[in-house]
């Protein structure tokens, strides 16, 4: 497992350690949730997920990602 080290305004760092602490989780747990929810993933991870999505539909590989970044663009709002 590897570690990083974050800056957070002091106002940030006590919300997130109350609702750790309120929620009975780690910071890193958290953390690691928020990541997932803003579709940080690993190569393999999305690789798999345009797989799933190729298999459901009529698309070829290119034109399954190419769909898969755009939707993902879209979602995070560039």
């Amino acid at each position: 497992m590897s570690r990083l080290t974050i800056t957070l305004n002091d106002d940030l760092h006590r919300a997130l350690k109350e609702t750790a602490a309120r929620q009975q989780r780690s910071i890193a747990s958290i953390i690691e949730e928020s990541l997932r929810l803003r579709g940080i993933r690993d190569q393999a991870s999305a690789r798999s997920l345009v797989d799933q999505a190729r298999s459901r539909s009529d698309l070829d590989a290119d034109a399954a990602l190419g769909l898969a970044v755009e939707e993902t663009r879209a979602v995070r709002g560039r």
